[in-house]
């Protein structure tokens, strides 16, 4: 059992350490391009993002605390007599972390494809340009309809591990990375 004094200097003492670090700003993410693409698999999301990383996620990740960020997609269909139909809500998590032992950064889409990665830069360039994913079967959209589609990226912190040292890190700007919602229309393919 830890005793009081010591519980109160380690407090102190990883306090101090979060108040060193030096101060960055919260980077808000950018879509840079953003369209859903017809396949015999169904539409497919095509997306990219821009941003760069704040020194306390980066430092957070070399210390082998894993980031997922989530690119998410919502897919509606307008109705003149009602609000707006709902027809897709689809997302795809991208996991990064660093192995200590080995000195590689992963990354694992949706928990699965893991690949390993020399650099940061390197593993995050999933993230930056996410695989392309079916968002919709063929069937699940009406043939020739319009549909008005949104995709945003975001830094998923709820899937952060809650050590104690990052509980007041986590309420921190600097960890809260979010791109606007991109908007844009597309057609349904005609059968």
């Amino acid at each position: 059992m830890i005793r009081r004094p010591v519980y109160l200097l380690m407090s102190c003492m990883m306090a101090l350490l979060l108040l060193l670090q030096a101060p960055a700003h919260a980077a808000n993410a950018e879509v840079t391009t953003a369209r859903i693409e017809s396949s015999e698999e169904g539409y497919r999301m095509v997306a990219a993002f821009s941003f760069e990383l704040s020194h306390a996620l980066e430092e957070a990740i070399t210390r082998g605390i894993p980031m997922y960020f989530t690119t998410e997609v919502e897919v509606t269909r307008p109705r003149w007599y009602w609000f707006d139909e709902k027809a897709i809500n689809s997302s795809q998590t991208v996991k990064i972390g660093y192995n200590v032992w080995t000195r590689q950064y992963t990354s694992a889409t949706n928990g699965s494809l893991l690949q390993n990665f020399v650099t940061l830069e390197e593993a995050m360039s999933t993230v930056l340009r996410p695989r392309r994913w079916v968002v919709a079967e063929k069937s699940e959209l009406s043939s020739g309809a319009i549909y008005n589609a949104a995709v945003r990226l975001k830094l998923d912190i709820n899937q952060v591990p809650k050590q104690p040292f990052l509980i007041n890190a986590l309420n921190n700007s600097d960890w809260r990375l979010s791109s606007d919602w991109k908007r844009f229309t597309f057609k349904a393919d005609e059968k």
